[in-house]
């Protein structure tokens, strides 16, 4: 029973036999048919130009950065961002820019809070503001969900002062299920968005990145230049076009999961401020008796395995490898800690 992350799924049986009938060619030269149709349907679904499949999320998310920025410009983005904090100084590294990490709520920003970080771009002591990252859901956030006409004022906000905006969205699939918001709604108001399949849809490996033409062409080249230039893809993208149809509604079972292990987790003296639990993280403080550590470790000895993410806090996530029978498990064991 493994809560770490969803990143720890494994591909179904289902989905192994559709990597095993998947028609491959060379996707650096544009001939993997079946990365070719994974790349037309996710941009069709989100009503973008264009999409490119990268390697992972982090890939994808650094390649966007890269293509919108050049060097010495800052980005805006939550203290929280997966961009920012983990993604191993991949904007300095990668793209020459530096950060202006945003207290924001839960890892959500809002537009007053960009406007009021844009530098005045006359100003030559100022590094030149270029690009806004929001991330949708929010990992260290606990799962939660932007509110979509706030996205809407950010978008707005970087209209008015030039600037390009760009989602992490790992998890969109989650705040698209737990919102009602639609993939088009995303794509009509981001200049680039990065969606995840190796998280709660259950592939091995695999992101898309989507934008326009022009951004996609150049997206490209910076894939090449990092190292994420594949071959024939074609049997880790059928495991993308396996999930979009099979593996999206299904969220919807991890979120219940979730909401259910936080009800038997509040129940207990030990546990402290939890997070609103809106998608499948839960991210809540241990008290004494217990710590972090000890309650992991516990845990660990009943075959459950949680993640100690700060001295006072601890995260679970669920997922696609996550049963109806582990989450009855899991509840047992947590009602009877003393």
């Amino acid at each position: 029973m493994d809560y770490r992350s969803d990143t720890f799924t494994k591909p179904t049986q289902p989905m192994l036999e559709a990597m095993l009938q998947a028609d491959t060619g060379d996707d650096v030269f544009g001939e993997d048919p079946t990365v070719n149709k994974l790349e037309a349907i996710m941009s069709a679904l989100f009503g973008m130009e264009a999409a490119l499949y990268c390697p992972s999320g982090t890939m994808s998310n650094q390649i966007a950065i890269k293509v919108h920025t050049r060097p010495g410009d800052e980005v805006i983005c939550s203290s929280l961002a997966h961009v920012y904090i983990y993604e191993g100084g991949g904007i300095a590294f990668n793209a020459g820019a530096q950060v202006r990490p945003l207290e924001g709520d839960r890892g959500m920003i809002t537009a007053a809070d960009v406007e009021a970080a844009i530098n005045n771009p006359d100003d030559v002591h100022k590094a030149r503001t270029s690009l806004v990252c929001l991330e949708n859901t929010s990992n260290r956030g606990g799962g939660c969900c932007y509110n979509f006409e706030e996205i809407q004022q950010v978008r707005q906000v970087c209209n008015n002062h030039g600037l390009q905006l760009h989602l992490d969205g790992a998890r969109l699939f989650n705040a698209l299920l737990a919102t009602g918001q639609t993939a088009r709604q995303f794509g009509e108001v981001f200049d680039s968005i990065s969606v995840c399949l190796n998280k709660g849809l259950g592939c091995p490996i695999g992101s898309v990145l989507l934008g326009s033409q022009a951004f996609i062409r150049e997206a490209r080249r910076v894939r090449k230049k990092l190292g994420g230039g594949m071959r024939q893809a074609g049997y880790m993208a059928a495991t993308g076009l396996y999930a979009l149809d099979h593996h999206v509604d299904r969220l919807a079972e991890d979120h219940a999961h979730a909401k259910r292990i936080a009800r038997a987790l509040l129940e207990r003296e030990f546990t402290g401020h939890m997070l609103p639990v809106e998608t499948n993280i839960l991210i809540f403080e241990i008290r004494s008796p217990w710590s972090p550590v000890t309650f992991r470790d516990y845990l660990a000895k009943e075959g459950i395995r949680v993640m100690a993410i700060s001295p006072t806090q601890v995260r679970m996530v669920t997922h696609l490898g996550v049963t109806p029978e582990m989450v009855d498990k899991t509840v047992e064991v947590i009602r009877t800690m003393s």
